[in-house]
C-alpha cells in the first residue's frame, strides 16, 4: 500500500495522457499558452501500461485518464483498452468532443463512468469560455453516453461573472436526466488568472439552489470530494468539490502523473518526481514513487491554508492544462 506521513492510504492514480486539447477553455489553457510537451518527452502507450502496473501493484484501484484532452492523443483507443486488462476501475474525464469517436473502445474496455467537462449550457457562452464551436457535439455525445447506460458525471467550473448565474439550469437538468453535476469552485494554477474575488463557495451555490429548489443532502462516501445533493423527485443529482472553502485533504487517496511521466502527490504539489526518467534507464521505481507519496503534505501541498489571503503569483505549480484535470 502507498500511505503517507499523516496515514492516508492512496489507492486512485490520475494519469494524464496528453498536455494537448482541442479546447481552448479559459481557466484552464493560459491565453498564448505554446509549452506543449514535445512527442519523444511523452510518456509512449507502453510506458503509460507499465507504470500503471506498477501502481496497481502497490494497490491503486481506480485509474482515471485525463488530459489536457486525453481522447486527442491518436493512440488514446490502445492505451485504454491496454489498461482496461488492469486489475482496477477505469474511468475518464474528456470534454466530450470525441466520445462518438470512442465509445466502442469505452465500452469494450469496461468503462462504466465519464466525467464530462460542460462550464454552460449556452452555446454562446460555450464558445467564449472554450474558443470552440463545439456545444451541439458535446451535447449530442453526453446524450450518446446516456443511452448507452454510462454513468455521466458532468463538472463544472463555477466562476463569478462567467457561469455563477446557470446553477440553477444545471440543476433543473438534473430532473428528466440522470446526470451528476458536479460544480467545482475556481481553482488557482499558473496562467489561469484566478483571484479569490472569483471563486464561488460550497455555501453560495447552495443558497443560489435554495432559492429555487428544495434538496437533500446524499450519503457521503470514503475519500469523496463532493458533497452531494438531490432534488426530490428529479432522476440525477448534483454536487459541490469545495476545493477552496471546505478543503478534503485529510481523506486524500489521489495521485497524479502528467503526461511527461511526472509524479504529483498532490493537485496543488510544487514538487514532482520524475518517473519516465528511471523507467527509461531501467531503474527501479517503488522506492521513488513511495519516497514521494509519504512526503505528501497535509493539505493543499503546503502552498496556502485559506484562499481569502492567497494571491496566485504566490503558488509555485504548473498550468492546469499541464498537469491533468
Amino acid at each position: 500500500m502507498l500511505i503517507d506521513q499523516h496515514n492516508r492510504v492512496h489507492n486512485y492514480l490520475r494519469i494524464s495522457l496528453t498536455d494537448h486539447c482541442n479546447f481552448r477553455c479559459l481557466y484552464c489553457m493560459p491565453e498564448g499558452y505554446d509549452s506543449f510537451t514535445p512527442p519523444q518527452r511523452l510518456m509512449q502507450a507502453d510506458e503509460i501500461v507499465r507504470i500503471a502496473q506498477t501502481f496497481v501493484q502497490l494497490g491503486v484501484n481506480k485509474i482515471r485518464l485525463t488530459g489536457g484532452e486525453p481522447l486527442v492523443r491518436k493512440d488514446a483507443g490502445t492505451i485504454i483498452k491496454s489498461l482496461g486488462q488492469l486489475p482496477a476501475a477505469l474511468t475518464l474525464t474528456t470534454n466530450g468532443a470525441l466520445l462518438d469517436v470512442f465509445a466502442d473502445a469505452l465500452q469494450q474496455s469496461g468503462v462504466s463512468s465519464v466525467n464530462i467537462s460542460l462550464d454552460t449550457l449556452d452555446a454562446d457562452k460555450f464558445r467564449m469560455i472554450t474558443r470552440r464551436n463545439s456545444f451541439n457535439r458535446v451535447m449530442n455525445n453526453i446524450r450518446l453516453m446516456l443511452s448507452s447506460n454510462m454513468k455521466v458525471k458532468i463538472n463544472v467550473v463555477i466562476i463569478k461573472g462567467v457561469n455563477e448565474q446557470e446553477v440553477n439550469d444545471f440543476v433543473a437538468w438534473t430532473k428528466t436526466e440522470p446526470v451528476h453535476v458536479r460544480f467545482i469552485e475556481f481553482m488557482p494554477f499558473d496562467g489561469n488568472r484566478w483571484n479569490g474575488n472569483k471563486v464561488v463557495t460550497w455555501k453560495d451555490i447552495l443558497d443560489a439552489v435554495s432559492t429555487r429548489f428544495v434538496f437533500n443532502e446524499l450519503p457521503h462516501t470514503k475519500h469523496e470530494t463532493a458533497k452531494a445533493y438531490q432534488v426530490p423527485g428529479h432522476t440525477g443529482s448534483f454536487s459541490v468539490i469545495t476545493t477552496m472553502s471546505a478543503p478534503f485533504c485529510s481523506d486524500c487517496n489521489r495521485i497524479r502523473l502528467t503526461a511527461d511521466g511526472k509524479l504529483k502527490n498532490c493537485l496543488f504539489s510544487q514538487s514532482e518526481t520524475d518517473l519516465l526518467t528511471p523507467l527509461r534507464n531501467g531503474e527501479a521505481l517503488v522506492p521513488l514513487i513511495e519516497q514521494s507519496i509519504y512526503k505528501k503534505a497535509k493539505a493543499l501541498g503546503g502552498q496556502f491554508d485559506d484562499f481569502h489571503q492567497l494571491e496566485a503569483e504566490a503558488l509555485h505549480n504548473r498550468s492546469m492544462i499541464a498537469i491533468g484535470g
